[in-house]
């Protein structure tokens, strides 16, 4: 294999135009072919970004290519990834994994049985801001975290999306959707979490689509839309979790964590930037200094927010040319998908969930780590 892995893309919707224009921002891996179910989808991306197109077999059995790129929609996440694995391609998944446990545990014994790696986004816990908090945890300035909140809520996509079914169905909701973010940065700050409790719950069994061309056609809602969650960590911390699309207007902050000596406030894990805000025993409340992160650089939207996704199929590239593990790694996916499916089954059976896989918290990606990353 080469020092620099070829890469294809299944699913050539909004989303691959990130990984299109942000691609060459990094090391370990080079995008060089597109396929789509939709000919006329993969062709406009190829000529849009000069890249090869192909069919979707001829993309698997392409000799070029070493990783595939599945941004596909959440429910032929599984179905896509195990095509991958099977043509002999290490797999880079958009979030969520997978939809289930069981689907997580058949890629996991095709990826053994082959030698291949298997990555998943989101990687937006890299980005400087939330890697900034990272490092004052790890440094013990706020002591050890015992507890936290986290809110992500809104009323949902069907106002400005042009067809936003899939995010009230199986997969979707706050929770597939928007939880990934939230998990994802949890390991990385706290650690692997131990049980989950949950209330859920919806504000109607249908929405009303906002946007033209579908302008005032109803849809129906078949997963939960307002789910309050208590997460348990096996470091002993419990923070509460709300995310709903119920809700028209709130105040909360996207995170808090608690510590033994001090208070840390966390911007949204949505995205790589963003203020990190801090407070000793003495309870005073200080904005943090922006350090010199790579990923701090505003880069996106007339340089107005800091945009790396994309970092962390850099990472897994590097990792799998290295022989480390990457950051955004399956067992830590498969950890958030467990953590998110358990949430659910809570706010059906109305007990507590224990997770049943182990995961270990990233490295971290400082400023060093950072910048070998970046071409």
């Amino acid at each position: 294999m080469s020092k620099v892995l070829g890469v294809g893309i299944i699913g050539c919707g909004n989303i691959s135009t990130t990984y299109f224009r942000l691609g060459p921002l990094f090391k370990g891996f080079e995008i060089i072919a597109c396929a789509d179910l939709s000919d006329e989808a993969a062709q406009a991306r190829a000529e849009e970004y000069g890249v090869r197109k192909e069919s979707i077999d001829g993309l698997l059995g392409a000799d070029d290519i070493d990783l595939i790129i599945n941004l596909t929609i959440p429910d032929a996440h599984f179905s896509v990834t195990k095509q991958i694995l099977e043509a002999g391609k290490h797999a880079y998944s958009e979030k969520p994994l997978v939809l289930s446990l069981e689907q997580g545990h058949e890629l996991a014994k095709i990826s053994a049985d082959k030698s291949l790696s298997i990555g998943c986004a989101p990687d937006t816990f890299l980005g400087s801001s939330h890697q900034l908090a990272r490092q004052k945890i790890d440094n013990g300035d706020i002591g050890k975290i015992t507890s936290g909140t986290c809110h992500v809520m809104s009323h949902g996509m069907e106002k400005w999306h042009p067809n936003p079914d899939f995010f009230f169905l199986p997969g979707g909701g706050p929770i597939f959707d928007l939880g990934p973010y939230y998990i994802a940065n949890l390991i990385n700050l706290v650690g692997p979490i131990k049980r989950v409790a949950a209330l859920s719950s919806m504000a109607t069994d249908t929405r009303t689509i906002g946007s033209e061309a579908r302008k005032g056609e109803t849809i129906p809602v078949k997963t939960p839309t307002n789910i309050h969650a208590l997460l348990e960590f096996e470091n002993g911390a419990t923070i509460t979790f709300s995310a709903s699309w119920d809700v028209w207007s709130h105040r909360h902050k996207n995170m808090e964590l608690y510590g033994t000596e001090g208070s840390i406030f966390v911007p949204d894990p949505n995205f790589f930037g963003g203020d990190v805000l801090m407070a000793g025993s003495d309870g005073e409340i200080m904005t943090l200094d922006i350090w010199d992160h790579p990923f701090a650089i505003n880069n996106y939207k007339d340089d107005t927010q800091a945009n790396y996704r994309t970092a962390g199929l850099a990472d897994m590239a590097v990792a799998i040319l290295e022989g480390r593990d990457a950051r955004c790694s399956f067992d830590r996916a498969l950890h958030g998908v467990d953590v998110m499916a358990s949430i659910l089954k809570s706010g059906e059976t109305g007990e507590f969930v224990d997770i049943t896989t182990k995961c270990t918290r990233p490295a971290a990606l400082g400023i060093d780590e950072a910048r070998a990353l970046l071409k």
